[in-house]
């Protein structure tokens, strides 16, 4: 059944039996320093399901002009990282967290540069949201087909810091996802079957 047949309840379903428990990946240990969380949006648009990412302001400190998901660092007084993934979601896109409907979670996952632990929430949301990107954190909000997604992975020599390192990345035109986003693709595409991606 493709994604453009399946109703919203049953893609939900569908969804949910192949990604971890979003308040069990919440509990998971992972290594890092500092405990962060983004949103991974999806939803369905032309038979097709897509990914909402951001690319990140050229002028910030931390991962300057990459492509990732919605989200940051846990605020101290949040207990529950699927919280910050929605209160991330909604400073730096304008995603309320009510047109959110968590479904589950993909593997945390360590940034190596930078110490995080970010632990990754995938949520639905209605096509055709009106953006609106935080003028301090975001150059652009970008919706992608996860077929494109599937369709431009690569194994590509990247130079990080003067190092010179092979990795996963997804080529969408002339922007390339990689690092710890690219993990969280690689991880969501495998979940998710032909039919659904």
């Amino acid at each position: 059944m493709s994604s453009a047949s399946r109703s919203r309840t049953e893609l939900a379903q569908a969804l949910r039996s192949v990604l971890l428990d979003a308040g069990e990946a919440a509990a998971l240990d992972v290594h890092g320093r500092i405990d962060a969380a983004v949103l991974v949006p999806l939803y369905v648009s032309g038979g097709e399901l897509h990914a909402v990412f951001t690319r990140r302001r050229e002028d910030l400190r931390r991962h300057p002009g990459e492509i990732s998901f919605p989200g940051g660092r846990q605020d101290d007084d949040e207990t529950d990282l699927r919280l910050t993934a929605l209160r991330e979601a909604e400073e730096e896109i304008g995603l309320p967290p009510r047109a959110v409907e968590l479904v589950g979670a993909l593997q945390p996952t360590p940034t190596i540069a930078t110490n995080y632990a970010v632990y990754p929430f995938v949520g639905l949301i209605e096509p055709g949201h009106e953006w609106q990107p935080s003028a301090n954190e975001v150059a652009e909000v970008m919706e992608v087909p996860l077929r494109a997604l599937r369709d431009g992975y690569e194994r590509r020599r990247l130079l990080r810091r003067g190092v010179p390192f092979r990795t996963d990345v997804y080529v969408i035109g002339e922007d390339v996802i990689w690092g710890a986003t690219a993990r969280m693709v690689g991880d969501l595409l495998e979940r998710l079957a032909d039919d659904l991606a």
